[in-house]
């Protein structure tokens, strides 16, 4: 291990006395202003606060996040709010996983990191393994179905995710942290965690506000169950702050940067995923380690497992925030951002040292039909046969980000803001070929770094496109308190105009995003004995589209209201309402490409929202409870599923109804004991049966009777079934005992079954036409499961050590085995060779010695 700064702002950061709960500084300010003005500083329970807003939100700080592993990324930790579901995919928080808030996935909910968006700019995922330290967060507020008016955000239907980092202390303060854990599961043997924490709070440097914190990680792990595979994680953060007055005025400037390097820790879909059955969850790899690559003409399978698959990234972002006060009642905010991404995903590939040929007559270097084509001898050996190489899916983004808010306080009880939000990002996909080692490692998990060629210098891809994704929003928005601020009303809308400008470099073949990519010397060949054709008849195309560029453009208004109501100083009640869009993918829009340009066929419709929130809520300095009632009704609601690889399908499945239910409490009763439970209904329901392009007599789906033919058209039963991955219910709970030095927490989740497809379906027997009885898999229902964890903390204070402490942390204390994450689509067979799963975490331990001073 190499050294690091020491320090916990955990600890030694003093946090802001009214707490923002909202996203931008423009939107904490100015919810605080009115709803916090007068009122008692309510900083929750037991580390749980439900801010009395009118939207449905829950605020986790620094008491419940603190209980938690440390590294564990906060995804893992807001596991605790009602309607959230996440699965890790490693005990440790660094190897990914997937969450989803009522039933919604992380590409359709905006997390924001100090008010900026994390969300990848083309597909809208959330890397949850690249999160910033949790020691570092003072609050993360789950905003449950909407978002902030002023939010840059293109896919925000499911909610949004904040989180706010600590403001630096105006003490001078170090504190290190140091933990070592491993899995301790039936056949697991020896897989070893290592993290390393520090930070440095500078104080006051100047005597005038200026202060500053310096922070640095380091983490190491083995595969959580395969015998092949590590994660190495190294992250750096820094914050400089300057108080403006003594009005809360300020700026603030942050710098973050993570690097990640990783395999990937699912594998191919497997029986035991089905039957719950532990044995064999822990395996080799079936190519075997170690192993040699073949050294002939023909490649063997060395290197080509699913495990030994990279995921490396390099991501790193500069923030500003900052607050004036113009006039006694004018203050204006400034947020802005600027984000690098460098990070790919994908597997091996058998590539052809031999010239691509068809029928055609056309030969020539590139990739076509998904393989590669070099022309030339690529291991020396001779003859022009296979090689297998490294070959994935490259992204490079460079992302600016700002929002402005002007905010007028009418008078005490009446204020208004506008605000014009800005983002844009330049998204760079690629997708060239690197060699392997004779191990079958790649040379650098980074391909692009030093590409594979053919003869003639063309630095060969499978991909080749560049897309702006530009936002350009104006909001507004009205709060008030009347009847002696026992009502307050919100009356907002935002107007986003988004353009998405598309340059697809490669030749598209079919509507499902297939490309042939071709090196510039050969376009014109190809393009000769590969003609295009579209029929506006039939809505067919044949051949392949050009190269070219598109631009598109979304815009709705969005209204978005609300208001709370305080029945006594406890109980309030609360509504809001909320027109949400999300604009299709970048991966949907270039699978349109196949098209013209100016055909129906080619434009891809924004999903829209209508969602409602009702909610009855009671505050005190001993409970926070609410209960909230919600129903969201969809149109075109579109959904991604991933294969194997990575690439993304999408599909329109029309509208779709969403309702539930959303409960939590926590609860004090003594100053040594904390209770908190929380629960969650949720149901899905798709409106209307898809269109599909066949119902094959004895398939899989037309056995299961998930398929019909009406009319000549093919459809899949989804009329009334869940959309896939939404849980059905959701519930859980914290208990938290503190004596003296000690802390002990105990808290566990449990999960209902899933689907893994749209069409609701399972594995099992089934009689063809000709009478033959057999097994089945026109998809997959994984069980319910629940994971409880402990924590232990021993705090050093009474020997002398104030901010030190031991913890320790088990997490899923009973080694429950289940399914977290899966691939799945709308109608993604059981056995397909492309779906795959992530077993959820086995039981895990670790030990963490923090000091300080």
């Amino acid at each position: 291990m190499k050294n690091f700064l020491m320090g916990s702002a955990a600890i030694l950061a003093v946090a802001i006395p009214n707490a923002a709960f909202a996203q931008s500084t423009g939107s904490s300010d100015f919810e605080d202003s009115i709803i916090v003005t007068g009122a008692r500083i309510d900083n929750g329970v037991g580390g749980v606060k439900i801010p009395d807003s009118p939207k449905a939100k829950v605020v986790l700080g620094q008491e419940i996040i603190q209980a938690q592993r440390p590294g564990q990324t906060i995804n893992e930790i807001i596991n605790l709010v009602p309607g959230v579901s996440f699965t890790n995919n490693d005990p440790w928080g660094s190897s990914g996983g997937n969450f989803t808030i009522r039933g919604f996935s992380s590409d359709r909910i905006s997390q924001t990191f100090d008010g900026i968006p994390l969300n990848d700019s083309g597909n809208y995922a959330v890397y949850t393994n690249q999160q910033v330290d949790a020691e570092l967060i003072e609050n993360v507020n789950v905003n449950l179905g909407s978002t902030d008016v002023d939010s840059p955000t293109a896919a925000a239907v499911g909610g949004t995710v904040n989180i706010k980092t600590l403001e630096p202390s105006d003490e001078y303060g170090v504190l290190a942290s140091a933990s070592y854990g491993n899995i301790i599961a039936d056949g697991s043997g020896d897989r070893p965690y290592f993290r390393m924490f520090g930070v440095v709070n500078t104080g006051d440097l100047t005597g005038h506000g200026t202060k500053a914190w310096i922070s640095a990680s380091r983490l190491k792990n083995e595969a959580a169950f395969a015998n092949y595979g590590k994660v190495s994680k190294q992250q750096y953060n820094a914050k400089i702050w300057q108080d403006i007055g003594d009005n809360g005025d300020f700026i603030s400037l942050a710098g973050h940067y993570n690097q990640n390097r990783n395999n990937f820790g699912g594998s191919p879909l497997r029986a035991n995923a089905i039957t719950g059955d532990k044995k064999g969850r822990f395996y080799d790899i079936a190519g075997g380690y170690p192993c040699n690559v073949s050294q002939t003409s023909t490649p063997n399978a060395c290197g080509t497992d699913f495990e030994r698959r990279f995921n490396p990234s390099n991501t790193g972002n500069v923030r500003l925030n900052s607050r004036f006060t113009l006039t006694e009642r004018l203050t204006f905010s400034v947020d802005g951002a600027y984000q690098w991404v460098k990070a790919n995903g994908g597997g091996t590939t058998s590539a052809n040292e031999t010239f691509f040929t068809d029928s055609t007559g056309f030969s020539g270097t590139g990739n076509y039909n998904g393989s590669f084509y070099f022309g030339r001898d690529l291991n020396g050996d001779g003859v022009l046969g296979r090689v297998t190489l490294v070959q994935p899916s490259q992204t490079n983004t460079r992302r600016w980000v700002g929002i402005a808010n002007l905010a007028y306080e009418i008078d005490d009880s009446n204020r208004v803001r506008l605000s014009y939000s800005y983002d844009r990002a330049r998204h760079r996909q690629t997708g060239y070929a690197g060699f392997l080692d004779l191990g079958g490692t790649p040379l650098d998990v980074f391909p692009i770094n030093d590409p594979v060629a053919d003869a003639a210098g063309n630095a060969l891809q499978k991909r080749d496109r560049k897309s702006i994704a530009e936002l350009n929003q104006i909001a507004g928005e009205y709060r008030g308190q009347f009847f002696e601020d026992k009502l307050t009303v919100l009356l907002g809308g935002r107007m986003p105009f988004f353009k998405r400008e598309l340059d697809q470099n490669c030749f598209t073949t079919s509507s499902g995003g297939f490309v042939n990519c071709v090196p510039e010397d050969q376009q014109a060949a190809y393009i000769a004995t590969h003609p295009y054709s579209y029929n506006a008849t039939t809505g067919r195309a044949t051949g392949s589209a050009l190269p070219q560029e598109r631009k598109l453009k979304y815009d709705k208004f969005l209204p978005n209201v609300g208001a709370t109501f305080k029945i006594t100083p406890e109980i309030s009640i609360a509504g809001s309402y909320a027109k949400n869009i999300s604009v299709p993918s970048t991966d949907a829009l270039y699978n349109a490409f196949i098209f013209p340009a100016d055909s129906d066929a080619a434009y891809r419709v924004a999903e829209t929202s209508d969602s409602f929130d009702a909610s009855v809520r009671y505050n005190s300095s001993t409970v926070q409870a609410a209960l909230t009632g919600w129903y969201s009704k969809y149109k075109n609601r579109l959904v991604t599923a991933y294969d194997i690889d990575g690439n993304g399908t999408d599909t329109n499945l029309g509208p779709v109804k969403k309702y539930g239910i959303d409960g939590s409490i926590s609860y004090t009763p003594i100053k040594e004991v904390t209770a908190y439970l929380f629960g969650s209904y949720i149901k899905s329901e798709i409106q209307n049966d898809a269109v599909t392009g066949s119902c094959t007599l004895d398939s899989d789906i037309q056995l299961a009777g998930l398929c019909y033919v009406q009319d000549g058209v093919a459809y899949l039963r989804t009329a009334g079934k869940r959309e896939r991955s939404a849980p059905k219910y959701l519930f859980g709970g914290r208990l938290q005992g503190n004596l003296g030095d000690f802390t002990l927490g105990v808290q566990a989740k449990k999960t209902s079954s899933r689907y893994m497809n749209d069409i609701n379906g399972e594995v099992q027997t089934a009689t063809t036409s000709t009478g033959v009885t057999k097994l089945i898999a026109p998809g997959a229902k994984f069980g319910a499961y629940t994971v409880v964890d402990l924590d232990v903390r021993y705090s050093l204070a009474s020997l002398g050590m104030e901010k030190g402490a031991i913890q320790l942390n088990v997490s899923n204390l009973f080694d429950k085995f289940y399914v977290g994450s899966f691939s799945g689509g709308l109608d993604t067979l059981a056995s397909s060779s492309s779906a795959f799963v992530n077993f959820g975490s086995p039981r895990a331990i670790s030990a963490s010695l923090i000091v300080g001073f």
